[in-house]
């Protein structure tokens, strides 16, 4: 007896088949008996449609996410406004404000298949109200979302008085991972010292580690090469992740025929961020206007683990945003040339098992035993549904049915032609 069947959808790598849940677990996946599947609890027709294992944001910032507009809008749309806009809001913003919008986001991603997100959490202000008002998100949202909070001392660990004290208390509180932002410290040289503190403490306390790293134009920001050499010092491979690297864009290939070796050598993975990097980078570039994503495919054929991220939805950084993971691999695509059928299809698995990897999931995957947490496209293929960021039919979240929406095709009136059109194609 199954409490949940999803009959007949196709799977990521092409095949066929049913799934039967029981409680939060996948239990059997293959051809199930239609006797089975009648006794089931509830079936849910997937025939023709993909079925995935959930989206996955390894880079967000829920504590200003949907605050646009607050206090004034970015008229520079420059990543330093960005960060003086959210340096007073922080300031003025409750508790209970960063809850509500934050849950509100939570609602939207749910709607999309997003089940599990990586937040950087500001710890600069001694007041920590965005800590407390995260790990309020987190406790509420536990049933259906899985969400890792990053202790992120967004205006430097050194740079401000409290700076790493304060980075120390939040994980005290319960935060997640650690984080950091070498590249805005005073100095090169404090930079690459907080690298190597973030890393120790991270290694200290078992925790994972994720540092925005280099998000400049600069090509002389090179504190991803210290982040590698900290990883493999302290044995954090796997657990190690640099978030950006646009510098990287601007490096001279000599430099980065050293570099991406030594990256690889570590372990670490890398979450780029499409969507807001080519809006923040190269604003002070004329033309030719540099687009700032990292080297994504040449770290991926050296078998370095590259994520999308979402990284801000209506925020004092970005002033668009819907929660779609396929919205963010559409547009990386795009920008890194992923055009390839395996490039293509690829890209969704960095939306998916990818980022997976890189928040060390536990359970993820559309395997027997597997956390019962599902999308339902109405696509036939990842590359569909990269092509028509389609809708999610059915969302499931740990056994539970937590989004639904009807199949809504288009209806014509036209003389001579069908009646209702639906944009699926077969595709390669």
């Amino acid at each position: 007896m199954f409490d949940l069947v999803i009959a007949g959808g196709t799977l990521p790598d092409g095949t066929v088949a049913d799934i039967g849940i029981r409680g939060d677990r996948i239990a059997e996946v293959g051809q199930i008996d239609a006797s089975v599947k009648a006794s089931a609890g509830r079936v849910i027709d997937a025939s023709g449609d993909l079925v995935s294992p959930p989206f996955v944001d390894p880079h967000f910032h829920m504590d200003a996410t949907l605050s646009y507009g607050l206090p004034r809008i970015n008229a520079s749309g420059t990543l330093l406004e960005g960060i003086s806009l959210w340096g007073e809001l922080r300031e003025i913003a409750s508790v209970e404000d960063m809850v509500a919008r934050a849950l509100t986001y939570c609602d939207w991603a749910v709607s999309m298949g997003l089940l599990a997100i990586r937040t950087h959490v500001d710890t600069t202000p001694d007041h920590l109200r965005g800590v407390e008002a995260m790990l309020e998100v987190k406790r509420k949202v536990a049933p259906y979302l899985d969400l890792q909070l990053v202790a992120f001392p967004q205006d430097g660990l050194y740079r401000t008085r409290t700076g790493r004290e304060n980075v120390l208390r939040a994980l005290d509180m319960g935060v997640d991972v650690v984080g950091g932002i070498p590249h805005f410290e005073r100095t090169m040289e404090d930079g690459a010292a907080s690298v190597k503190d973030l890393a120790r403490i991270a290694a200290e306390r078992g925790l994972m580690l994720d540092l925005h790293c280099d998000e400049t134009d600069d090509p002389m920001s090179r504190h991803v090469e210290t982040l590698a050499a900290e990883v493999t010092r302290h044995g954090l491979s796997g657990r190690a992740a640099g978030s950006h690297l646009t510098s990287m864009h601007s490096m001279d290939n000599y430099y980065v025929s050293k570099l991406l070796p030594l990256i690889a050598e570590s372990g670490m993975t890398v979450i780029s961020n499409p969507l807001i990097n080519i809006t923040l980078q190269g604003r002070h570039d004329t033309f030719p206007k540099r687009r700032g994503l990292t080297r994504v495919k040449e770290m991926q054929a050296l078998g370095i683990t590259v994520g999308w991220g979402q990284d801000c939805t209506l925020d004092p950084w970005y002033s668009l945003g819907t929660a779609d993971m396929l919205d963010v691999a559409f547009m990386g695509l795009h920008v890194a040339q992923m055009t390839h059928p395996e490039e293509m299809a690829r890209c969704f698995r960095m939306v998916t098992e990818d980022n997976a990897k890189i928040m060390n999931l536990d359970g993820y995957g559309l395997k027997p035993g597997c956390m019962a947490s599902l999308v339902v496209l109405d696509a036939g293929t990842p590359t569909e549904a990269l092509r028509l960021r389609p809708d999610r039919l059915a969302v499931i979240s740990k056994g539970k049915v937590v989004a639904e929406r009807t199949r809504n095709d288009a209806r014509l009136g036209l003389a001579g032609r069908p009646a209702t059109v639906r944009r699926r194609h077969a595709a390669i």
